[in-house]
């Protein structure tokens, strides 16, 4: 299925999804697999993140994302560091999602308005220094045998959970402070 062009220049799409946007972030510490980054932007954009930070060098790839990497804001920062120093200095609250060292679950875990969701690598996951750093490190509920899901699954529970105690019901919302408040649903 193909999506037909939009009547509208591709800045004023992102100028009209800039001012629906939500407060969170999504960072990854660069996946192994170049096709989960792609994923995740895309599931990003299903719920207008305000940002996507990839940490690290490795290539991703972008056709996962489906086109919507034009769409989204990504920053990218070439380490781990980089991103702590970013995160201390615009006060970010951190979760980390990583089932071994968990200190909460997800359903239990406080996820502020303007929290940075944070998911590590399908190797190693969240490096040690990130989980450190982090307010919050979270485990997904799992009830099958397998060690733990795919990075892009995750990132995809995380922004669902995000949204769901904003919005539930199944109801949207425009977000505070875009003109129209209105319910949409």
């Amino acid at each position: 299925m193909r999506v037909p062009p939009f009547e509208m220049p591709r800045q004023e799409i992102r100028d009209e999804l800039d001012r629906l946007r939500h407060p969170f972030r999504v960072a990854v510490e660069r996946a192994k697999n170049p096709f989960n980054i792609g994923a995740i932007v895309r599931t990003a954009h299903s719920f207008l993140a305000k940002e996507i930070v990839l940490i690290g060098t490795e290539p991703w790839y972008q056709r996962a994302a489906m086109g919507m990497q034009r769409y989204e804001r990504i920053v990218e920062l070439p380490t781990t560091d980089a991103f702590l120093a970013r995160a201390r200095e615009q006060r970010w609250p951190l979760i980390a999602f990583e089932k071994d060292g968990a200190t909460t679950g997800l359903w239990e875990v406080d996820l502020p308005e303007d929290a940075v969701l944070v998911f590590g690598n399908e190797d190693t996951g969240v490096s040690p220094e990130l989980a450190a750093a982090a307010d919050a490190v979270v485990a997904i509920p799992m009830y099958g045998i397998n060690h733990s899901y795919p990075v892009s699954i995750a990132a995809g529970i995380a922004m669902a959970e995000w949204a769901r105690r904003r919005y539930g019901k199944g109801s949207r919302v425009v977000v505070p402070g875009a003109e129209g408040q209105e319910k949409l649903g």
